[in-house]
């Protein structure tokens, strides 16, 4: 009897080892409630994005130096997500809520061939809102831009989070090879 419950425990202990493969996670954040507006004046809140994986990043359109290589970036990894079939939302905050509208941001999102059926660019809140998300829901670095230039200095990570609205990881966001690292976590976490 003691042989047939060794054998049924490590029968037990394979199968739990060999399901639900997770990724290796660096962060453990909740996403304060929001609600802004999007690229279609819409809107968009944490809540509607429950139950969803998806990337997010803090960019602005003016932005000369590391939102080029973001976007660029979010643009390829949607494009490979597309490629792969995963199923997964990507989120854009502008850092630059002023010059930012709507419409403004519908013309960038042009710009990178966003196919804004996964693809949100978010405005329609103040510089404090946003610098208040970005710090306490992401660990992410956001200040005004000093007097005399509009360059608002920001994180350059994309962050992955999980159906439960957690920040569970953050990647380089400006280096091309990290999709590859974002594609292969999502497709263990959207398929299993």
């Amino acid at each position: 009897m003691s042989k047939l419950k060794v054998i049924m425990l490590g029968l037990i202990l394979f199968l739990v080892a060999c399901g639900g493969e997770e990724i290796e996670t660096n962060m453990d954040e909740s996403v304060k409630p929001f609600e802004f507006t999007t690229e279609s004046n819409d809107t968009l809140s944490n809540e509607d994005l429950n139950g969803e994986w998806w990337v997010a990043d803090f960019v602005f359109t003016n932005c000369t130096t590391v939102c080029l290589p973001m976007t660029s970036n979010m643009s390829v990894l949607q494009t490979k997500m597309q490629e792969e079939d995963i199923d997964a939302q990507l989120v854009s905050f502008s850092v630059d809520p002023d010059y930012d509208s709507p419409e403004v941001l519908t013309e960038y999102a042009a710009d990178y061939d966003a196919d804004l059926d996964n693809w949100t660019f978010l405005t329609g809140y103040d510089f404090d809102t946003i610098k208040e998300l970005s710090i306490k829901s992401f660990k992410s670095l956001l200040a005004e831009a000093p007097p005399g230039d509009d360059q608002v200095t920001h994180g350059t990570s994309f962050f992955l989070v999980n159906p439960d609205g957690e920040v569970i990881k953050k990647y380089n966001g400006v280096d091309t090879k990290v999709m590859d690292e974002i594609i292969d976590d999502l497709k263990v976490v959207t398929k299993s």
